[in-house]
């Protein structure tokens, strides 16, 4: 993979802070993360990096950057602690709501096609809003608590996928919905789950979770998929990056399938893969 390409901006004038952080060591830091998830962190990220990183400089015990980097470097279980800090997770439920109504047709029409079952991929699923968020969807287009779909969610933070799993938020993460939908499809606490609400279990039912990161070599996962969502990930990775995942996903879509991407996210640059189909939606151009 091509190093990163640095800005020479410099890093932000040393602050008082609990730990000495230097240049190097932001850059350091810039270089693994982009080596091992792809993410590319300009030095507008500074404080961000210096104030999560610190965190795991606590968890271990350690009193410098520089030791923590040689500590990650001989512990292989640091890795993922370390990838999940600089992760972010940033989701809510039927976030760029557009999308749905988009997906509820291409629901229906595989259905209608009698294609069993009609999978889905949320390639980033964070802490799980938007693949349930799809199967909630595809409940009501389809007509059926059991509608014949599968929904795979994976992402990068092993942390957040374990929470999806559950399916368990504060009420405030689902205050915007309409009052029908939470009854329908959410239950409330109780005693002392009083303030939280999980997604019912025939919801959850259609959704596994596993953890993935997007830039391994190998992915465990086979199409091909009636969609795939791939939303507010890309801004996170250079051109080349980009290029190479999206020319991942293209086999792995059905001819008539769907990718979606974010509110501020172009495949303009791979035109040869991609064509715009609707609103921030592209279908996979003709395999020749």
């Amino acid at each position: 993979m091509a190093a990163p390409v640095l800005n020479d901006t410099p890093v932000h004038a040393q602050r008082e802070r609990e730990f000495d952080f230097t240049d190097q060591d932001f850059q350091q830091i810039r270089g693994l993360i982009y080596e091992h998830a792809g993410i590319s962190l300009n030095t507008s990220k500074v404080d961000m990096v210096y104030s999560r990183i610190a965190r795991r400089l606590r968890a271990t015990g350690l009193t410098s950057f520089e030791d923590y980097l040689a500590f990650l470097n001989e512990n292989e279980g640091e890795w993922q602690h370390f990838i999940n800090s600089l992760t972010t997770n940033l989701t809510s439920f039927f976030r760029e709501s557009h999308h749905f109504p988009v997906l509820a047709e291409l629901a229906v029409k595989a259905m209608n096609q009698g294609r069993r079952p009609i999978r889905f991929w949320s390639s980033a699923c964070s802490t799980g809003e938007e693949p349930y968020s799809m199967a909630m969807t595809l409940i009501d287009a389809l007509g059926s608590w059991t509608p014949p779909v599968r929904i795979l969610a994976t992402d990068l933070d092993t942390n957040v996928v374990r929470h999806a799993a559950q399916g368990i938020y504060p009420v405030e993460r689902v205050r915007k919905l309409p009052e029908q939908d939470l009854k329908r499809f959410f239950q409330r606490g109780r005693g002392a789950q009083e303030g939280m609400v999980r997604v019912r279990p025939e919801v959850r039912a259609l959704v596994s979770f596993n953890s993935l990161n997007l830039l391994s070599e190998d992915w465990p996962i086979k199409g091909p998929f009636d969609a795939i969502f791939c939303r507010n990930v890309l801004i996170y990775f250079d051109k080349p990056t980009q290029s190479k995942l999206l020319a991942r996903f293209h086999p792995l879509l059905r001819a008539d399938g769907l990718l979606f991407v974010g509110h501020s996210e172009s495949l303009t640059h791979v035109a040869d893969r991609f064509r715009l189909q609707g609103k921030t939606v592209y279908a996979p151009v003709a395999r020749t």
